[in-house]
């Protein structure tokens, strides 16, 4: 069969069904995933976190004088940098983080440090501070 009888023929259009954007035309012929969700989970396995670290009671001391010199200092000063343990939401573990700002207050009923643009940060996360 040559099919030459049809090869000049004009190209049909549908009077009933729409034509198919080439978008839709294109994801018809995507590759099919057995495993879906399995990329994901290899990549998220794949991900780092780090194990929290506890204080013992001399640092826990140290941590506590450096905050009370930062939380005495009257009016404007200068920047202080926090390093924290923030968990993971996802899993086991989570990663140490450095947060920048200028104190402005101590939320004793939330244990939290209180920065001046908003970003609490609770005392039970706090491994180091830094005054610059």
């Amino acid at each position: 069969m040559t099919y030459e009888d049809i090869l000049e023929l004009p190209h049909h259009v549908s009077l009933s069904h729409p034509h198919m954007p080439l978008s839709d035309r294109a994801a018809q012929f995507s590759p099919f995933s057995a495993l879906t969700g399995y990329e994901e989970a290899v990549r998220e396995e794949k991900r780092l976190t780090s194990e929290r670290r506890e204080l013992d009671e001399d640092a826990k001391r140290l941590l506590d004088e450096k905050l009370q010199r930062v939380l005495a200092r009257e009016g404007p000063s200068g920047e202080t940098v926090f390093t924290c343990f923030q968990a993971d939401e996802r899993k086991e573990g989570g990663a140490y983080v450095t947060l920048k700002g200028h104190v402005k207050k101590l939320d004793p009923c939330e244990r939290a440090v209180i920065l001046t643009d908003g970003t609490r940060i609770l005392l039970s996360e706090i491994v180091d501070i830094e005054n610059v």
